[in-house]
């Protein structure tokens, strides 16, 4: 069986919403459309969009964050939850995080299964997705651009097409409600 890239973002914060950990996702969610290699000063820059974008400073007594963060065009659902643990650690987590890009990983797991692709497959098809070159999708990948290539000529194989347009294309329509405009998330 495989499966779809995680495309969710995970923080966990401090009190003070200061980032203790992060998984690679959720910094390019908040870097974008920078890398967070080319930013002098990542921490700093994190906390920052951290305070004003996820922060929801609507609220008064008790501190909440944003139910959708918009990155680029992408659209990200923001579950938040408490977390407790008892003063045993040195710095406290008081918050763990979650950006979820609401329907990706379903449709992405569907998509897979429709055209039994393997899990580097569906990584590669994701990062196309997202617009990126062969050469950028091979640095996040960690493999040659000919590697990349080549998997992608796989996905044409499988999917019946003869561009890489055209695996959008598919993909586009054979997600549920291809076409209907999403009114399940509303900006704020």
């Amino acid at each position: 069986m495989s499966f779809a890239p995680n495309t969710n973002g995970f923080l966990l914060l401090d009190s003070g919403f200061n980032l203790i950990a992060a998984n690679n996702h959720a910094l390019q969610i908040l870097c974008f459309p920078s890398y967070v290699e080319r930013i002098k000063e990542p921490k700093i820059f994190i906390a920052d969009r951290i305070r004003t974008s996820l922060v929801d400073h609507k609220f008064s007594k008790e501190p909440g964050f944003v139910q959708e963060f918009r990155s680029g065009n992408r659209r990200y659902v923001c579950k938040s939850f408490r977390v407790e643990c008892g003063g045993r650690y040195a710095v406290q987590p008081a918050f763990a995080v979650l950006l979820e890009r609401e329907g990706v990983a379903n449709s992405m797991m569907e998509i897979s299964q429709q055209f039994d692709l393997t899990q580097r497959e569906c990584e590669t098809v994701e990062y196309l997705l997202q617009g990126l070159t062969s050469k950028e999708i091979a640095v996040r990948m960690g493999i040659s651009p000919n590697t990349v290539k080549a998997f992608l000529r796989l996905v044409m194989v499988k999917m019946k097409v003869s561009t890489r347009s055209g695996i959008a294309g598919k993909i586009a329509a054979s997600r549920p409600g291809a076409g209907q405009p999403s009114s399940r998330l509303h900006t704020n």
